[in-house]
């Protein structure tokens, strides 16, 4: 079935669960086909359930026929599609094709141009490809989720990018941070090298500071995501009208800011503490 028979108009409705539409009436025994409208249709159009539309694959409502509204369903989210509203209405095969049939084409019914399949193992697919193109040689084969898969490559890459670029901008920020509490602490690393304690006891301290600075950081930056997660999702389902989840906090993803964070805030802690401290001790305790 071509793309441009596979949109479906309503033509109008009508709030009349048990009676005909617009001179249609149904035969005796003969109930009207059933359909299910999507949520956004049904709040956009003021449709309910039993409530009978007429349907038509053209745009000026030519061969148009009545469908019964059985009820209503929620799209499955789509993070390709998340911007589109989705009026959509989900209908018995042999009620579309019969919808879709180009008139005095009695054969269209019986033609089928696409056949989506399903693998239960995936990476089977080009040897699946390869089969059934031996065998019936006039059959194409395309995987019908490369091209989701592509854009959904290209967004991770971006969002690599993106988050290299916070990281290395945060490490210089928080290095900055610990060279002027580092230089302002001079004095008494200065005292610390006169009564006697070597570098590595003070780096060894600097370290431990750093490291509890870091803890606490990633700690208050997981925190704060999980709680705010809630109301990111809520904002944006509400602005584009969709069940997708935006945001979601996983333990993997702690976990990596965590691994990501603890090592980032001991290096800049080392190394503000050790250009301080290669300074003389006359040098620390000068004002």
């Amino acid at each position: 079935m071509s793309a441009r028979l596979r949109v479906l108009f309503l033509v109008f409705g009508l709030a009349a669960p048990g009676g005909a539409v617009a001179g249609v009436s149904p035969g005796a025994g003969e109930p009207l086909p059933e359909i299910l409208v999507s949520r956004g249709l049904m709040r956009e159009r003021g449709l309910s359930a039993g409530q009978v539309v007429m349907l038509s694959a053209d745009a000026r409502g030519a061969g148009a026929r009545p469908f019964r509204i059985a009820g209503v369903y929620e799209p499955t989210p789509d993070p390709s599609r998340f911007t589109a509203k989705r009026l959509e209405a989900r209908m018995h095969l042999p009620d579309l094709l019969a919808l879709a049939a180009e008139p005095g084409a009695a054969e269209a019914v019986d033609t089928v141009g696409a056949i989506n399949i399903a693998l239960k193992d995936p990476a089977d697919a080009s040897a699946f490809a390869r089969e059934l193109g031996a065998r019936a040689p006039a059959v194409s084969v395309v995987r019908t989720t490369a091209g989701d898969d592509e854009h959904f490559v290209i967004i991770e890459r971006f969002h690599m990018a993106i988050s290299v670029v916070t990281m290395i901008g945060s490490t210089a920020f928080l290095l900055a941070l610990m060279v002027i509490r580092a230089d302002e602490r001079r004095e008494i690393a200065g005292l610390l090298r006169l009564l006697g304690l070597r570098r590595r006891r003070i780096l060894l301290q600097a370290l431990l500071e750093g490291l509890c600075i870091a803890a606490a950081g990633a700690v208050f930056g997981v925190l704060f995501a999980a709680a705010t997660q809630g109301a990111v999702n809520a904002f944006f389902q509400w602005r584009y009208d969709t069940t997708l989840v935006f945001v979601r906090v996983t333990p993997a993803i702690a976990a990596r800011c965590v691994a990501l964070a603890l090592p980032l805030g001991v290096m800049a802690g080392l190394l503000a503490s050790w250009t301080l401290l290669r300074r003389p001790i006359l040098d620390l305790l000068r004002r």
